[in-house]
């Protein structure tokens, strides 16, 4: 059985088969799934999800791409969906991006800070985006000493990622472990305890080898578990069961 750790179920890639999708995905071996919102609109639609699925689980939050929309009255709305709907599970997806800027750093850094603050204040994990920001990422945890959660589609170093262990964190690989030329994640999947790993879709970007180009789905979570178990040389349903078991210590199920 399998946990995807992080799935867009909500997205629109997903608006003319998403019923018959997600219906399905338990007899392809998927147990449990994360939907982390990506700003409010997707947040609620991601609880809107796992009310209508057993097995599907929500996270709430602006994703750095949507860190203009941050202020009191978009937090006050994380805090009511939150405190009503036991099913939202975390806070995410939040972070940093500064591959592209859209958004400058610093609202990113405040929109970041403001929902890591309304973690520690929920008592929840959080979900962390973190691209091409690492030692300011890094900056927010060490404010932050409280809160821990997971970086998802991991892009660190080694040393990194060890870092965040140390600290409670877990790690998220999404099909990129698959890739021929994914260097540094099979570096960093091969280092770390395998206790504090999760398997992510990322869905629907980040398809895994041979779907490369095509829309992801969590049914393809199976070759990121494929893939480690490669890498570590241990039987893929060890991984599986241990992955498993991490997400639900992380998100506490």
């Amino acid at each position: 059985m399998l946990f995807d750790t992080h799935a867009h179920m909500d997205d629109r890639a997903f608006d003319q088969d998403r019923d018959t999708l997600l219906s399905g995905l338990p007899q392809q071996g998927i147990g449990l799934l994360m939907n982390p919102g990506c700003s409010l609109a997707s947040s609620r639609q991601a609880c809107a999800l796992a009310e209508q699925y057993e097995y599907i689980y929500a996270a709430v939050g602006s994703h750095p791409d949507a860190a203009d929309e941050v202020n009191a009255d978009v937090l006050e709305a994380y805090r009511v969906l939150c405190k009503q709907n036991p099913k939202v599970k975390a806070i995410g997806e939040i972070g940093l991006d500064y591959h592209y800027e859209d958004i400058p750093r610093q609202r990113q850094l405040e929109a970041f800070r403001d929902q890591m603050a309304l973690a520690r204040e929920l008592d929840l994990p959080v979900i962390v985006h973190e691209r091409e920001a690492h030692q300011d990422g890094m900056a927010v945890v060490d404010a932050f000493p409280q809160v821990t959660g997971v970086f998802h589609c991991y892009s660190g170093s080694a040393e990194m990622a060890k870092e965040l262990i140390k600290r409670g964190w877990y790690i998220g690989f999404t099909g990129v472990l698959t890739f021929k030329n994914a260097r540094k994640a099979v570096e960093v999947a091969r280092e770390i305890p395998l206790e504090r790993i999760v398997l992510e879709t990322d869905c629907p970007y980040m398809s895994p080898e041979p779907f490369r180009g095509k829309r992801n789905d969590p049914g393809k979570l199976y070759r990121m578990a494929q893939a480690l178990a490669q890498i570590r040389d241990v039987p893929a349903e060890q991984v599986e069961a241990i992955t498993f078991e991490n997400g639900k210590r992380l998100y506490r199920l």
